[in-house]
C-alpha cells in the first residue's frame, strides 16, 4: 500500500523533468533501509528475540504518521476513485496466499499430496476468478486493458523477476553465511552490505541517466550486471571464503538500481528448490562424508530444518543450540 502511494505523491509533486531524480532519492531511501534492516535486524534477533522484529514496526509506523501529517500535502482526490474492488482483492490475496502457502507447505506435506495438489489447483482457481473479475467489473482493482502496451507490461515483468532474484539471493546467502561459515545475525548484515551500498549509490544515477538518454539502455545494462551477479553468486561453493561474494553482491546492487526506480515468491519458489536439492542429496553426501548414520528421526529433522531455512537463517545460534554444535546435523546439512 505504501510503495505505490508514495510513487503517485512523487508524480503529484515533482515536474517531469525531476521525476526520475526524485525517485532516484527515493530508491536511495530504500537501498539504505535495505542496508541498515539486516544489522538492526540481526542486533535486535542477537541481543533480545526475533519477535522484537515485529514489534519495532510499532514505534516505527508511529513515528511515520506523526511526520506524514506534518509533511505531506494532500493531493486533490482523483475522479476515477468511485468505488473500490473488495471482490479483486479478495481473490487476489487468495491466490497468493494458496501459491505461497502450497510452495512452503509442499515439501512437508510432500509434492504429491492432495493438500499441496488442492493449494496449487485453488490458486489458479482464484487467479483465474480474478481474471473475470477484472475483465468484467466497471472499477477493477487492476485494468488489465492496461497490459496491451508492451512497454507497460515489461516494466512489472522485470520488477518482478529482480525483486524474485535479490531476495532469492539474499535469502540464500543469509543461509550460507550463517549456517555454513558461522557468522552471526549482526555479521551476516554487514556482509550484504555491498549490495544494499551499490544500491543506495546507483538508484540517484539511475535517476538522472534515465532523464537523460530514456530507461532502456539503463533497465538493459541492470538486468545484465544482475544477471552476471547472480551467476557469480551461483558459483559459490563450499570452499569460497567470505570475500568472494563481496564483487557480486556490489554488482547485484548496482544491477538493481535502474529498476528500483516478489520477494515472498522469490524467498518461497527458491527455498523449495533448495529444500528437495538438499532432501535428494543428503543421504548420499552424509555417507560419504562418513558420518555416523542418522536415524529416521533425526534425517526427518535434518530435512524440517531445510524446509524452514527462512526462519531458521535469521535466528542467532545460541551455547548448545544445533546451529551452534559443529556437529549438528541442521549445520552439515547447509553443506550437503
Amino acid at each position: 500500500m505504501l510503495q505505490p502511494t508514495a510513487l503517485a505523491l512523487l508524480r503529484e509533486t515533482f515536474p517531469i523533468e525531476k521525476l526520475n531524480g526524485a525517485i532516484g532519492v527515493w530508491g536511495t531511501v530504500i537501498g539504505a533501509s535495505s542496508a541498515g534492516g539486516p544489522i538492526v535486524g540481526g542486533l535486535i534477533v542477537q541481543h533480545l528475540n526475533w519477535e522484537s522484529c515485529f514489534y519495532v514496526n510499532v514505534p516505527v509506523g508511529l513515528i511515520a504518521l506523526a511526520v506524514g501529517l506534518l509533511v505531506l500535502r494532500e493531493t486533490p482526490p482523483s475522479p476515477a476513485a468511485k468505488s473500490f474492488d473488495f471482490p479483486g482483492i479478495g481473490l487476489l490475496t487468495a491466490f497468493l496466499f494458496l501459491l505461497v502457502w502450497g510452495l512452503i507447505k509442499g515439501p512437508d506435506y510432500g509434492w504429491g499430496s492432495s493438500t499441496t495438489i488442492a493449494c496449487f489447483a485453488g490458486a489458479v482457481v482464484a487467479l483465474l476468478a480474478f481474471i473475470v473479475r477484472e475483465t468484467k467489473t466497471k472499477a477493477p482493482l487492476l485494468p488489465l486493458k492496461l497490459f496491451r502496451s508492451v512497454p507497460l507490461s515489461a516494466g512489472p515483468v522485470l520488477v518482478l523477476a529482480l525483486m524474485f532474484a535479490m531476495y532469492g539471493a539474499m535469502f540464500f546467502m543469509t543461509f550460507f553465511m550463517e549456517n555454513v561459515h558461522g557468522l552471526d545475525p549482526i555479521m551476516t548484515g554487514v556482509r550484504l552490505l555491498p549490495m544494499t551500498g551499490m544500491m543506495i549509490v546507483g538508484a540517484p544515477v539511475a535517476g538522472q541517466v534515465i532523464t537523460r538518454i530514456g530507461p532502456r539502455v539503463p533497465m538493459l545494462a541492470g538486468m545484465l550486471m544482475a544477471a552476471v551477479a547472480l551467476f557469480g553468486l551461483s558459483r559459490i561453493g563450499m570452499a569460497s571464503g567470505l570475500n568472494d561474494t563481496i564483487i557480486w553482491f556490489a554488482l547485484l546492487g548496482l544491477g538493481l538500481s535502474p529498476v528500483m526506480v516478489g520477494g515472498t515468491i522469490g524467498t518461497s519458489v527458491l527455498g523449495a528448490v533448495m529444500s528437495a536439492k538438499v532432501n535428494s542429496l543428503l543421504p548420499a553426501r552424509w555417507a560419504a562424508a562418513h558420518l555416523p548414520a542418522l536415524n529416521p528421526a533425526q534425517l526427518a529433522g535434518v530435512k524440517s530444518a531445510t524446509s524452514s531455512a527462512s526462519r531458521r537463517s535469521r535466528a542467532a545460534p545460541r551455547p548448545g543450540s544445533p546451529r551452534s554444535s559443529p556437529r549438528s546435523p541442521t549445520r552439515r546439512s547447509s553443506a550437503a
